[in-house]
């Protein structure tokens, strides 16, 4: 007798996969978070370095290229159409034939990234005239932009071997190495700043080679979890292996489908560069964004894929339901309160630890205003990886590709709509206002593909964290009220006036949860045992599968 919706989502198995999901993203998070801490050092330190200069504008725009080229072919299309295929073998065949499967992509993508790295260091050029049309007025810094593009599109090769690594490391559901790589990735580029930038006609130059450096170090960590696992890629050039052609299949619409965000940033680029200082505001911008996103967002997305890519290798539709409906509570519960501290104490932050040496006032207005505008977007951000991760698990890449088409074309027209009247602010918004059409579309197609989700518990869900935010609006606005902000310096005291509005608005948040018996916030309590020690997804898993 076929067992009942209610037993198969009480089933031990679907616990274990829940568990497995809170323990490995807890690892991912705890190691994203060591990463964004780092990165965030490292925006400190270019921006002090180079403020919102003309060099600066040039470095944002040429690291731009390969970035959205990393995003395209690497970690969002190549991770996206990989992994189910990789989990799939690793599911139901042999050791042998899921290593081989590794070794023909490797092989397939060494060769094509290289190739196309070439091309865009001959093509620098043309790219950045297409992309900064604003920067056509000033020949010097166009020439400048050219030239980082060089030194930065390697960057392209190393970084897509990395998400390689990584895509197969997460497969088997090791997570440790390829979360703490961007570590490595951020000191790298410090290093170079720091070291190199000095000693060099043009200092912003090192930043660029820093970050060719960070994409290597990036990649070559991964290799001894590889071949901790008893394997190491082989040279297999075979186009006619039959997940290689699958991948191919799955690449092509995934172009567009993951990487929308990415896309819509690249346009408000292009836009931006007619703006002084626009490139900077938003890049900066951006990246206090991803900071929560990253953690949290991200870390959930890359924990879940794996999960979701074998119960649809399975046939286990609910599971699948189940599993969805986890990750987007689990993304409510940490995304809405942050959307409030960003949006409400996004001057706080931006002036405490950016505004020194070049970054003058008027850029951490600019810079604020641009994470205000992102910030109505966070939840759709991170609300779209999980979705789409779900299509992709299903092996679905046209569906997410459609959708991202409707979501640029939103987001052009918008754009341009806002960009006179709110400058780069507009800009911001109208990226923020695509990624809500794009998932809102996305969870649409989905709740009739999968017959339904459980959309009482998630309202319950998004309820009480909405509910939960208000001691964090109460925190945040005192501290934006206090007269420190309007004195010079005094630094230590500003810290300690936004840690401790930090600390009550994260224990006003908890409370709230505890006051409600929050399921979320047991599971998130899950995770912080993972990041102590006390679970480990990766051991578990590779128990499971040896046996």
């Amino acid at each position: 007798m076929a067992d009942s919706p209610s037993t198969i989502s009480s089933s031990p198995s679907h616990q274990e996969s829940t568990e497995s999901i809170a323990g490995a993203a807890g690892l991912i998070g705890a190691a994203t978070f060591s990463s964004r801490i780092v990165g965030f050092i490292r925006d400190m330190v270019l921006a002090g370095v180079f403020g919102a200069t003309a060099a600066a504008d040039a470095f944002f725009v040429a690291y731009r290229i390969p970035n959205l080229l990393r995003e395209l072919l690497a970690e969002g299309s190549m991770s996206s159409a990989f992994i189910p295929v990789f989990t799939e073998y690793h599911t139901l065949r042999s050791k042998r034939e899921t290593w081989e499967l590794a070794s023909a992509v490797f092989t397939t993508l060494l060769s094509l990234v290289t190739l196309i790295t070439l091309i865009g260091i001959i093509a620098a050029p043309v790219i950045v005239w297409s992309l900064a049309p604003g920067f056509q007025d000033d020949p010097e810094q166009l020439a400048m932009t050219t030239y980082l593009t060089r030194v930065m599109f390697p960057y392209l090769l190393f970084v897509s071997l990395a998400a390689l690594t990584m895509g197969i490391l997460n497969s088997i559901r090791a997570f440790a190495a390829p979360a703490l790589a961007p570590v490595f990735f951020n000191l790298s580029i410090i290093a170079c700043v720091v070291v190199l930038a000095p000693i060099l006609d043009e200092p912003v130059i090192g930043a660029a080679i820093g970050v060719v450096v960070g994409g290597c170090v990036q990649f070559v960590m991964q290799l001894p979890g590889i071949q901790r696992r008893g394997f190491l890629f082989g040279w297999r050039f075979d186009l006619r292996h039959p997940g290689v052609r699958r991948i191919g299949l799955l690449i092509l619409p995934t172009l567009l489908g993951l990487s929308v965000t990415q896309i819509n940033i690249t346009v408000s680029t292009i836009l931006a560069s007619f703006f002084s200082g626009g490139p900077t505001y938003l890049f900066y911008g951006m990246r206090l964004i991803q900071f929560p996103l990253g953690i949290f967002g991200v870390a959930l997305a890359t924990a879940i894929l794996p999960t979701l890519s074998a119960q649809a290798a399975r046939g286990d539709l609910h599971a699948l339901q189940s599993t969805l409906g986890f990750g987007l509570r689990m993304i409510g519960f940490i995304i809405l309160p942050a959307m409030v501290g960003l949006i409400l104490l996004r001057e706080p932050i931006v002036h405490l630890f950016f505004e020194h040496g070049a970054f003058s006032a008027e850029d951490t207005q600019g810079t604020a205003m641009a994470i205000l505008y992102y910030a109505i977007g966070l939840w759709a951000f991170a609300g779209v990886r999980i979705i789409v991760a779900a299509f992709y698990s299903m092996q679905d890449t046209k569906t997410p590709a459609i959708a991202a088409v409707g979501a640029m074309i939103v987001n052009l027209v918008v754009a341009l709509w806002l960009m006179e009247p709110l400058g780069h602010g507009g800009l911001a918004l109208a990226t923020a206002v695509a990624a809500m059409v794009n998932v809102s579309v996305l969870v649409g197609v989905l709740t009739h593909r999968l017959g339904g989700i459980d959309w009482r518990r998630i309202r319950q869900s998004f309820g009480r964290a909405g509910l939960a935010t208000v001691p964090v609006w109460m925190a945040c606005l005192w501290i934006t009220s206090l007269a420190v902000w309007e004195r010079p310096e005094e630094w230590m005291l500003k810290g300690i006036m936004l840690t401790i509005g930090i600390g009550l608005s994260v224990m006003g948040y908890v409370g709230a949860h505890r006051m409600f018996h929050s399921e979320e916030l047991d599971v998130y309590w899950k995770m912080i045992q993972t990041k102590r020690g006390t679970v480990n997804p990766e051991r578990t898993s590779e128990q499971r599968h040896d046996s």
